[in-house]
This record gives structure tokens, C-alpha cells and sequence, in this order.
């Protein structure tokens, strides 16, 4: 992750989860969202739960790839990446 006002986090999506969240796991961010992968419900459920875990208006966090993959990355707005890790616990 590089050092700057802006951090890019690579997240891991898994759709249809029984039991939604965000956890870390190293350096690998997972997140879990009840929605179906159609017309980008769980690509958007996903961001939302990261900013809502990082404390920002889901505003500031936006998909920069992975739009069609399980593995995305997504630019946080305002925040290095050492207060992503610190908000984050990892």
C-alpha cells in the first residue's frame, strides 16, 4: 500500500454470505456481503462495508479494478494507508 492522503486496498469479495462483515487477515482484507454478485449489488455492498469499517462516508471510497472479479481494489479518499491498517486492526 503506498504512503499518501489516498490508500488503495486490495479486498477479497465472497457474495451471498450468511454472515456479513470485513475481517483481516494479514495483509488480506475480506469482506463478506449478503448480496447476490448481479448488476454490481455486492460489488457496491462490499465498498460500502469498508467505508462503514474505516469510519468514511461511503463517498470516499471508490473501486478503482476488479469490477467483474472477487478480488478488488478499492482507492480510500483522505486516509493513508497507516490509518487504514490502524482503523482496520491490522
Amino acid at each position: 500500500m503506498p504512503i499518501g492522503p489516498d490508500c488503495v486496498v486490495e479486498v477479497r469479495v465472497t457474495s451471498r454470505s450468511g454472515r456479513p462483515g470485513v475481517e483481516v487477515d494479514g495483509d488480506l482484507v475480506r469482506i463478506r456481503v449478503a448480496e447476490a454478485p448481479v448488476d454490481g449489488r455486492a460489488t457496491e455492498a462490499a465498498r460500502r462495508a469498508l467505508a462503514a469499517a474505516l469510519g468514511v462516508p461511503p463517498a470516499s471510497v471508490a473501486l478503482t479494478t476488479g469490477r467483474r472479479s472477487r478480488t478488488k481494489h478499492f482507492r480510500v479518499g483522505g486516509l493513508g494507508c497507516s490509518q487504514v491498517r490502524l482503523r482496520l486492526g491490522g
